[in-house]
């Protein structure tokens, strides 16, 4: 995946949950039982910074993961494999020690705008949350806010890091708010009569379920600024800056039209956070404003892609994209 510009960036942000686990999270259930239980108070409403404290500050931890729903949603219901659009904080119970979240990142980076959330598909790994902890949304709807808590044992299991500080017994606690959910067909495509290139713009062949064949026009200079067309139109709703959107996407250099990247080189639908600087400038500027069901053509100067950042190998290089919008979260 090249589609992230930022990476680094963000995952130094949510530095400490990742330093929690090293892999996906197990754990067993203790009794718990001798010392006083703890109680976790969280204010605030959905889609504000919640204030999470905790009583007393020597309690045990429950030694199993429990999950509360402080504000029930009404949107679409959380299943196993769908795309979900969350905010979250979280921390110890002793200490108070942040294990990260959406709204401290934006903090850190001091930007206006639509929040930088975590945009994730369910059953894929996570570098913000422990796996079990993320599952925990399962079931609940959009709109909702829950709390997440327990021992170090029974949310990370065996894959405790060590190196965190975090013992097995101490007390985590996590409030997550679904800001957006939707399952989509991993295989799904836009629909609909492709209209022809505009001039100097790529060909594009797409067959259902396979990644799109883009043909450079020969002997035409790269484009200096962002080229963008749709070639089928959708009816769905409209991508605002802050959406999860999720799409299919197969990318190909201007220079040589040579693939780097497609979504069905990897699981199929994938999503990102669209319009907060997740992902390339040239996606955010031409795919902000676009419906699910449309297929977009994009052609990304350097500028706005990757130009600066020699690692990812594509710094000099225009960049052409074809992207099914096939829903958001």
């Amino acid at each position: 995946m090249k589609l992230t510009k930022n990476t680094r960036r963000i995952a130094a942000a949510l530095a400490v949950p990742a330093l929690l686990f090293t892999a996906a999270a197990c754990g067993d259930e203790g009794s718990g039982k001798g010392s006083p239980v703890a109680k976790v108070t969280v204010e605030g409403k959905f889609g504000e910074q919640p204030k999470i404290s905790t009583s007393p500050k020597d309690a045990k931890a429950a030694d199993k993961l429990v999950v509360k729903t402080l504000v029930e949603g009404s949107g679409e219901k959380v299943e196993k494999d769908s795309f979900v659009r969350l905010d979250f904080a979280g921390q110890t119970m002793k200490d108070d020690k942040p294990l990260g979240g959406t709204w401290t990142m934006q903090e850190k980076a001091g930007t206006k705008g639509p929040r930088r959330q975590l945009v994730q598909q369910l059953g894929q790994p996570s570098q913000e949350m422990p796996a079990k902890v993320l599952d925990a949304v399962v079931g609940q709807k959009a709109g909702s806010r829950i709390e997440v808590e327990g021992s170090a044992k029974a949310l990370i299991g065996d894959q405790l890091n060590p190196q965190s500080g975090v013992k097995p017994e101490d007390g985590l606690v996590w409030v997550i708010d679904v800001a957006g959910a939707q399952k989509v067909d991993p295989k799904a495509g836009a629909k609909g009569e492709q209209a022809a290139p505009e001039e100097g713009m790529p060909e594009v062949k797409a067959e259902p379920g396979k990644a799109a064949e883009i043909t450079v026009p020969k002997d035409t200079k790269a484009p200096e600024d962002l080229k963008e067309q749709v070639l089928i139109k959708g009816t769905g709703p409209e991508i605002k800056a802050g959406d999860g959107l999720i799409a299919q996407y197969t990318g190909v250099k201007w220079e040589d039209g040579k693939k780097f990247d497609s979504s069905f080189d990897h699981s199929g639908a994938t999503a990102f956070q669209i319009g907060t600087g997740n992902v390339v400038q040239g996606w955010d500027k031409g795919l902000v404003g676009k419906h699910v069901g449309d297929r977009v053509l994009l052609v990304i100067p350097p500028k706005l892609g990757y130009e600066g950042n020699p690692q990812s190998g594509l710094d000099k290089n225009t960049l052409v994209f074809v992207v099914d919008i096939v829903g958001k979260a």
